[in-house]
């Protein structure tokens, strides 16, 4: 039976982690219960801080074997800021879904973290 290093582990708890939070927030999109906050400002800031962390992240050197997985977290982090960055400048009604589309890509992010974490071994 071949043995799990716990740092694998750390990393399976970690996307699993981000599935939870893409549902939660897909969850949240489709109950409805979610508004936006009283200053825009604020989920605007928050949209360019995960495009920065994104950025960042993709900049950074990696070690090849884990360049793939560096990467899908990186990109996904990019994609995410940019749908809560359009969040107080588009029309409302675009809210729900494009939190949807966060959460989406959250939850394949985790899903093909995941897969690649498997393959690495």
């Amino acid at each position: 039976m071949p043995t799990v290093k716990p740092a694998t582990l750390f990393q399976f708890l970690n996307e699993f982690i981000i599935l939870l939070l893409g549902a939660l927030l897909i969850v949240l999109a489709i109950s409805g219960r979610i508004g936006l906050p009283g200053s825009p400002f604020a989920l605007a800031l928050l949209g360019l801080v995960l495009i920065y962390w994104g950025i960042r992240a993709l900049l950074r050197k990696e070690a090849e074997a884990s360049r793939q997985q560096a990467n899908l977290r990186a990109a996904s982090l990019v994609v995410v800021g940019l749908f809560v960055f359009a969040i107080p400048f588009l029309p409302v009604r675009y809210a729900e879904t494009l939190l949807e589309l966060a959460g989406g890509v959250l939850v394949l992010r985790a899903l093909v973290g995941s897969v690649l974490l498997m393959r690495r071994g």
